[in-house]
């Protein structure tokens, strides 16, 4: 008879490959493996409530509804003009125009895909159609969109606090350093290869006063970031409560102050923001419950023997697993690997006594990356339909983008300090 953690990987494997969605893969895998095993069938609804009744988790569907409200209402195109303007017509201009947006982008939304979206639909066209390749067009716009899970406020953080207990507040200005030498790597390599192919595509021409009003018509947008961040670490609001007040803020910007929220787009936000929150929450609770039975089945024990008896070296398996992430991105949602590999990876964590905030960073660039990589790459699925062109060209083009990404992840594993010199300075963590 199979071992059952054997068996449950076997059986989820199989699932993915066929095409069954993963948190559908998640659910029928776990549930399957109580009712063979006889967990007890009856430890299923407990446990699918206490994966969603947590008051940290309240703040994702309150960040996607501000996120889908603000590129709603305009905000995208002004500071994308603003930008567009400061940077000018250098070598990669519009595409740097990109990265430093989506960098932005990333302080409201916390999603990639939304941040895609977002920002791709106007950018991705502009850069094609300024004379950038449909596959670098659809690459650097998918790609630095990673940022929005490393840039606070984060979904990505808000689920690995939950998970570990380590304080959101604290995750979320961890993840600021990392985030702005990620998105500086980027624009170097974005800028290299735009002077090398000859790519501008910026505004030729500008003055001080086109400047001025385009700071002033988008000041209220970034405002947001500040409004949002400067509450949280101001002790004004939880992370929880300032989800709700970015909807309100972005509510009143889109409807009273731009006029741009009619109310047919007032019904598409509620229900774009529940489609979004309604898959997130549904991977949610079957990886939890995914996360249970691999425990229960002894799966955790035995992948924790294999990691820590591979080497003693902690450098050593902490390549390992960021290996494993880079591996598993390609195949997974960051929710999903947050559930399934965080159980194993915290008793390795305590083994090498490595601070729990800082890996949290570190595994949050990993999976920033996973956007990105195929074959289930998020990011580049939705400017792949944006751009009418193929995942393979994107990955191609984007190939040194991502080792831009590897390398800015590779730091953050060489030096703690960009992760925890911020909280800890703000008497956060």
């Amino acid at each position: 008879m199979l071992d059952p953690s054997v068996l449950i990987l076997l059986l989820f494997g199989i699932l993915l490959l066929v095409g069954v969605p993963i948190g559908t893969s998640l659910g029928i895998v776990s549930i399957f493996a109580i009712w063979h095993y006889a967990y007890g069938i009856e430890v299923v609804g407990p446990n699918i409530y206490s994966a969603i009744a947590k008051f940290p988790l309240l703040a994702i569907p309150f960040f996607v509804t501000a996120g889908v409200t603000m590129q709603e209402s305009g905000i995208a195109e002004r500071i994308i003009r603003l930008a567009r303007l400061l940077i000018g017509n250098i070598y990669g201009g519009l595409a740097i125009v990109g990265v430093i947006v989506a960098t932005f982008w990333g302080a409201v939304s916390g999603s990639g895909p939304a941040t895609t979206a977002a920002l791709g639909v106007i950018l991705i066209p502009a850069l094609i159609a300024s004379g950038y390749s449909k596959g670098f067009s659809a690459g650097v716009i998918s790609t630095a969109s990673g940022l929005a899970i490393i840039i606070p406020p984060s979904i990505a953080f808000i689920i690995y606090g939950v998970i570990t207990s380590v304080s959101i507040g604290a995750l979320f200005i961890g993840g600021i350093i990392p985030g702005l030498v990620t998105s500086s790597l980027l624009i170097i390599t974005t800028y290299l290869i735009s002077r090398k192919k000859g790519w501008r595509g910026g505004v030729e021409k500008r003055s001080m006063n086109e400047i001025v009003d385009a700071f002033k018509d988008s000041l209220l947008g970034l405002l947001a970031p500040l409004i949002i961040l400067g509450g949280i670490y101001g002790g004004v609001f939880t992370p929880t409560e300032a989800a709700v007040v970015a909807v309100v803020y972005s509510w009143f910007i889109g409807a009273v102050v731009y006029r741009t929220i009619t109310f047919k787009k007032f019904i598409k936000i509620l229900r774009d923001s529940a489609e979004t929150s309604a898959v997130v929450m549904f991977v949610v609770t079957f990886a939890t419950l995914f996360s249970w039975v691999e425990q229960t089945a002894g799966l955790i024990d035995h992948a924790v023997a294999a990691i820590t008896g591979f080497s003693g070296n902690p450098i050593v398996v902490l390549l390992l697993i960021n290996i494993m992430l880079l591996i598993a991105g390609m195949f997974l949602d960051a929710i999903s690997i947050y559930y399934v590999f965080l159980p194993i990876f915290m008793p390795i964590m305590q083994h090498f006594k490595w601070d729990p905030l800082w890996f949290g960073v570190v595994m949050t660039i990993n999976l920033a990356i996973g956007q990105v990589t195929p074959p289930v790459a998020v990011n580049a699925y939705v400017a792949a339909n944006i751009a009418k062109v193929s995942l393979e060209d994107i990955a191609k083009e984007a190939f040194p983008l991502i080792l831009a990404a590897i390398l800015a992840l590779i730091i953050a594993m060489l030096f703690p300090q960009l992760s925890l010199w911020l909280p800890k300075h703000a008497h956060l963590y």
